[in-house]
């Protein structure tokens, strides 16, 4: 594109600030204004980012080519459809949608208008998790952390759609083979639905993941391991620092591998620029988001009838 990226973001909240913050710095793109229901909100990030604040999104509608929609879940099916039925490019936050239905048709929704629909899973941008993927070649055995401090935010749904979906995400695009077995168990303990659960997922290739999701710790933990034939490796997410470790005769060698440091925000938006402007398809796409939100949906399903037999994929 000769000119720029006219672009918006609808609801600024914590996560909706940030992605403001970035695209007004960022080279061939132009902030045009901030979206909040809250409008003292709107106004004070507008004013530091020298844009025009708004409280009704559809006023952004032939306004920007691109726009980042961070809003509760329970709305991105609504506000989702409608901005991309106007023909704006959407980076739409993790998960997709509430349900699968609103993901069908915001997928349908980016298909007719042939517009980008990029879905914020974040974590497929880590420089760690990038790294570590490029020695990765049969996962057997993955286990996986991510634990965070209440937020007082995003507690509208569990915590396996609201965190633990971010390493579903991953898992998927790792082991790339049919989920024949779920077990799951969680609890409510500040929030109508799960702040902590944990899932054991069984692939037809063999391979075993089995994650923990906690939105009720005392400290942020975000560590990927994953063990395979001839190697483990251990990814901090948070710090940016994966460890390989493998036999060498008779001594276990760990070595540190290489890692380009970078905010993976600040390159999950980046991707979803060149994307739109010269027009390929996204790391993360609506199929990818589905598929995400439906196995997050398959696990609540199953630790919310902890005594129910195991379910299999049909």
């Amino acid at each position: 594109m000769s000119r720029l990226l006219r672009v918006g973001v609808i609801g600024v909240g914590h996560l909706g600030r940030r992605h403001a913050e970035i695209y007004a710095g960022m080279p061939g793109v132009q902030l045009v204004a901030v979206c909040d229901r809250l409008p003292e909100r709107a106004e004070a990030l507008a004013k530091a980012l020298k844009c025009e604040a708004l409280t009704d999104y559809r006023r952004l509608l032939g306004r920007v080519d691109a726009a980042s929609l961070a809003v509760p879940t329970s709305l991105h099916g609504e506000l989702g459809k409608t901005l991309l039925s106007h023909r704006v490019h959407l980076l739409i936050e993790k998960p997709i949608a509430h349900t699968l239905r609103d993901a069908d048709a915001l997928i349908r929704a980016s298909a007719r208008t042939g517009v980008t629909l990029q879905v914020g899973h974040v974590e497929r941008f880590n420089a760690a998790i990038q790294a570590a993927s490029e020695r990765l070649t049969r996962p057997r055995f993955i286990e996986v952390h991510r634990l965070s401090p209440y937020p007082f935010r995003g507690t509208d749904v569990s915590v396996v759609l609201d965190v633990m979906v971010h390493d579903l995400d991953l898992i998927l695009a790792l082991v790339g083979a049919t989920i024949t077995r779920i077990s799951a168990v969680g609890i409510s303990v500040l929030s109508p639905s799960e702040d902590i659960a944990n899932a054991r997922l069984e692939f037809a290739s063999g391979c075993v993941a089995n994650l923990t999701a906690s939105r009720i710790s005392d400290e942020t933990v975000r560590r990927f391991r994953v063990f395979q034939e001839d190697c483990y490796l251990s990814i901090d997410s948070k710090a940016q620092v994966v460890e390989l470790a493998r036999k060498a005769g008779a001594a276990i060698e760990r070595v540190a591998l290489p890692v380009n440091q970078r905010p993976p925000l600040q390159e999950e938006l980046a991707a979803f620029v060149r994307a739109v402007t010269i027009k390929q398809p996204p790391l993360v796409t609506g199929q990818d988001g589905r598929a995400a939100l439906a196995l997050a949906l398959r696990i609540e399903r199953v630790l919310r009838r902890p005594h129910a037999p195991v379910l299999r994929r049909r």
